[in-house]
């Protein structure tokens, strides 16, 4: 399974099926590539409607004839623009393109739905994408019920956690590996991601990524 951190909190998975998260690409300064070089896809996931995670996905999924995966809020906005969608909300679980995906709180504000974190099943791995999320004792429960293989983790301070208590929620996830995202895109969420790094020690496998860079899991 091949994982690409687009900038921000945008991720592409590849494996069996393609999938994007949360694919802030127009507008972004720190994106890997623009939405229109992207050509295929199989599942679209949005973690809330903010500007910087709902980003492309509409465009994306219209161009690829993917399916939209995100609150049932969101769902029913890509509906009426003749997007195949899959509505869920917090705590569910679905299956699409045979991946299964569950729906976990966020600590964050939203205009539409809640916010949300997901997590992703698919070739054996768990994936555990946080969106953006302030520190809460939800995400030991993500931790105790799926134990993640990798996860992706806010760092950026301001609108999301910063470092310290990104470094926590790493603890409460359980998670083996972690790929901070949503810092340094803009100034104001400026970070050192070997700062988080060595905050989290030995609790788990940091893998530092720029923009466009993958890992292989």
């Amino acid at each position: 399974m091949k994982i690409t951190w687009l900038g921000h909190s945008g991720v592409k998975i590849a494996g069996s099926k393609i999938l994007y998260i949360d694919p802030f690409l127009t507008g972004n300064p720190a994106a890997s590539c623009s939405p229109d070089a992207i050509t295929q896809a199989d599942l679209v996931i949005v973690t809330h409607d903010h500007g910087d995670h709902l980003g492309d996905a509409f465009p994306i999924c219209k161009q690829t004839g993917a399916t939209l995966v995100s609150i049932h809020e969101i769902a029913v906005m890509a509906e009426a623009e003749g997007i195949p969608a899959e509505g869920m909300n917090i705590g569910g679980s679905i299956e699409s393109h045979g991946v299964k995906i569950h729906m976990v709180t966020a600590l964050h504000s939203a205009d539409k739905g809640d916010p949300t974190g997901v997590v992703i099943e698919m070739d054996g791995q768990t994936i555990y994408h946080a969106g953006d999320t302030g520190l809460s004792y939800d995400i030991k429960l993500v931790g105790e019920f799926f134990h993640p293989d990798l996860s992706f983790i806010p760092i950026g301070d301001r609108y999301t956690m910063g470092i310290n208590s990104a470094s926590k929620a790493v603890e409460f996830s359980q998670t083996k590996k972690v790929i901070p995202v949503h810092y340094n895109t803009f100034p104001i969420i400026t970070v050192d991601p070997e700062a988080f790094r060595e905050k989290v020690g030995d609790t788990a496998e940091v893998i530092i990524l720029k923009p466009g860079d993958s890992y292989t899991l």
